[in-house]
């Protein structure tokens, strides 16, 4: 209806409300695509309505990006937009102190620098904090913001013995007096040559809305390019899209939604290669390399 009576070629659905708490994920109600429909039918209270507006756009064919940290996409509505060859994505605006964790540590880690813990403290006063001052709600942006650094730790096992990993606390709260102008303390505390120990502490204010809106723009945009963008081997006739979890959108994301069975990247650099190489493909260019041999070779 909305996009008829506007006159609309398509529509992208991106998801700013609050954090929700995350949903349990329950044989017979959310784990399957039939299952969550029923369960939607029936009022089930373990699905959010952020789900339900995530059906509803997978069901309309229209792109569904999450913007909070929640797990609007629980089994049953990944499955639903695999069946329907729908596009989603999330999860969690990745603006501020995250972002800057995604870089800093995997630049740490590849420089041969161990990091055993991590502490990252937050303070704001607009409505995202006040809902972060629920406990249930604060549990879902701790996890997106906490797993941010596990594939780093993990792809370098020179540094890490199996299942070793950083402590990595995260603290938010609510001060309403400084609004929406957001307080990221962090303190990176790392092993050195020869067992000396390195601290690296950030103090970073900024203006919470200012940062996320621009991640909403680049998002619908990616979002609508990706349901133009088709490709097929030299031999074959058919194209084919991209999968429904798109991936690809990780880059402005806390916590990416990637394809069942597929690896989470967090690692910023990474993301943006992935994204900008895959941009060059659309345009028949070679993807881009640090090699640069030809400057090297004689």
């Amino acid at each position: 209806e909305f996009k008829a009576k506007n006159g609309l070629d398509k529509v992208i659905v991106l998801w700013t409300a609050n954090t929700e708490r995350y949903a349990d994920i329950i044989p017979g109600v959310n784990d399957t695509a039939e299952n969550l429909i029923n369960a939607i039918k029936s009022g089930h209270p373990e699905v959010s309505p952020s789900t339900v507006f995530a059906v509803a756009s997978i069901l309309e064919n229209a792109p569904f990006i999450n913007g909070s940290p929640q797990n609007t996409f629980v089994p049953g509505a990944i499955d639903l937009a695999e069946k329907n060859n729908a596009f989603i994505g999330g999860d969690d605006f990745k603006s501020g102190q995250t972002k800057m964790k995604s870089a800093l540590v995997d630049f740490l880690i590849n420089a041969g620098i161990k990091l055993t813990s991590i502490a990252s403290y937050n303070h704001l006063g607009n409505n995202d904090g006040k809902n972060l001052s629920s406990q249930k709600q604060f549990r879902s942006k701790e996890i997106s913001k906490s797993n941010v650094v596990d594939d780093m730790v993990a792809a370098n096992t020179v540094l890490y013995k199996p299942g070793e990993h950083p402590d990595h606390t995260v603290v938010i709260k609510y001060m309403p007096a400084v609004g929406d102008s957001k307080r990221a303390l962090d303190e990176y505390y790392a092993e050195i040559f020869l067992g000396g120990h390195q601290t690296i502490s950030l103090f970073n204010v900024c203006e919470d809305s200012l940062l996320a809106s621009p991640l909403i723009i680049d998002l619908v945009i990616v979002a609508e390019l990706m349901t133009r963008v088709g490709w097929k081997k030299e031999e074959s006739q058919d194209y084919k899209g991209f999968h429904s979890v798109l991936s690809i959108l990780s880059y402005m994301l806390k916590a990416p939604l990637t394809p069942p069975g597929t690896p989470v990247v967090n690692a910023l650099a990474k993301q943006r290669a992935a994204l900008t190489n895959i941009f060059r493909a659309c345009v028949g260019l070679q993807p881009e390399s640090d090699m640069t041999l030809e400057h090297k070779l004689f």
